[in-house]
């Protein structure tokens, strides 16, 4: 009797043990979904623990299984645990425990990373080059007039394979910087100001500084700080910043050789004076894509259905690009935030006969059919997300992917244990 009352207490104890050193703190619940693709998933941590996020960890509950979800976490005013939730097609909804445990994690060498060489940031994923955001300024090719050189833009931007898809200063538009994010017909000050078309000597935009950088195992990405400086205000030979802009630059690994990455940018006037972007056919969020690209080896295909031949000048929530490759086939799908300004948003995309072969140029352009007024002392938000792939998606594929991003699914959280350990 003896020795069995020890060995209930024994067994009380180490229940007890195992309990405190993996309490679940709250069970995360995603609605039923047939996506293909991953897509990042977040929630507000601080509105469910105030634990130390070394003492936190996740996982998947699958039946009487369970699997260790990677996860990140942003810290800022609030706290925001981001995961990947990943392509597995089913009815069934899907369940995750936030956990606490006894000792901090150990950190492995992260999936995504980020670093900084030669005035440059290359994020990589397992090793594989994504991007390069080049911060220091870059100058045109040799005996071109130095008038187009440039900082705060993205080139090389790769496919999982290393197809590079972008360009920069092509003979026919030296200022085309691969991804960037310049405005064309810009009133400052009682004059006007074009930060696109920097060979006119009107403006151009710079690097100023980073806000932040990070690596993790969902996302890695970096704050940058750049200004749109225009020329000859108030008189000639001088310069005045006229518009701050950051870039929130967010890089996931969807899995299955594709990317997804997060491209927003937050504007605000630099001084107290307006700035108001000038209706004109482009300006804005802009991709120059690579030399390999013609009309006879891509496509483009529209949320509304519209082929390249079509596309100029309408609206749309995502447009796809992809084309043959030296590595063989892949692309891009841009994506629109629904609270962008004017929203579902026009584009520029150069006709068939571009540059007689067909060169490839995308951009979307809010300001296409009308003027943006910025005001002092208010900040204004364009979100857009990439998807990056090999080979082919189907435009059913884009608009599941498109909705993840301007809908993310609702996580129902139900708290279980006492979160504030």
């Amino acid at each position: 009797m003896k020795i069995k009352l020890l060995t209930t207490i024994a067994m009380l104890m180490l229940w007890c043990c195992s309990a405190t050193n993996a309490q679940v703190i709250a069970k995360l619940t995603l609605p039923a979904a047939n996506n293909s693709i991953g897509a990042p998933v977040y929630i507000n941590l601080d509105a469910i623990t105030s634990i130390p996020d070394s003492l936190l960890t996740l996982r998947e509950i699958t039946g009487k299984n369970s699997t260790a979800v990677p996860f990140q976490i942003e810290t800022g005013y609030h706290r925001y645990l981001w995961w990947m939730v990943n392509n597995k097609n089913g009815a069934s909804k899907r369940v995750f425990e936030l956990v606490k445990t006894s000792s901090p994690s150990s950190s492995a060498t992260a999936a995504l990373q980020l670093t900084t060489t030669n005035g440059t940031v290359l994020i990589t994923e397992n090793g594989k080059n994504v991007l390069q955001y080049n911060f220091a300024t870059h100058y045109p090719p040799a005996g071109v007039d130095t008038v187009f050189k440039r900082s705060g833009f993205i080139h090389p931007l790769w496919t999982p394979s290393g197809n590079v898809l972008t360009r920069i200063n092509p003979p026919d538009h030296y200022h085309h910087m691969g991804l960037w994010n310049p405005w064309t017909h810009v009133l400052f000050e009682n004059k006007e100001v074009d930060f696109w078309n920097i060979g006119d000597k009107k403006g151009t935009v710079r690097f100023s500084n980073f806000i932040s950088k990070y690596s993790g195992n969902v996302y890695a990405g970096f704050k940058a700080l750049q200004q749109h400086v225009a020329f000859n205000i108030p008189e000639a030979g001088m310069e005045k910043t006229a518009m701050n802009e950051v870039w929130d630059i967010k890089v996931y690994n969807a899995g299955g050789n594709m990317w997804l990455c997060d491209f927003t940018s937050s504007l605000n006037c630099a001084t107290n004076s307006p700035v108001t972007l000038k209706e004109y056919r482009y300006g804005g969020f802009g991709f120059r894509a690579t030399e390999e690209w013609n009309n006879a080896n891509s496509k483009v295909f529209t949320s509304e259905g519209k082929t390249r031949k079509e596309a100029d000048a309408s609206t749309a929530r995502w447009c796809m690009i992809d084309g043959d490759l030296e590595k063989g086939h892949g692309g891009i799908l841009f994506m629109s935030f629904p609270s962008n300004y004017n929203f579902p948003e026009p584009m520029r995309v150069w006709p068939v006969d571009a540059n007689k072969r067909g060169d490839v140029f995308f951009s979307f352009s809010p300001t296409r059919n009308k003027d943006w007024l910025l005001e002092p002392q208010k900040n204004y938000v364009l979100k857009y997300r990439m998807l990056i792939y090999d080979g082919t998606i189907t435009p059913q594929q884009a608009e599941e992917v498109w909705k993840s991003f301007a809908h993310p699914p609702e996580v129902k959280i139900e708290k279980v244990g006492i979160s504030n350990l």
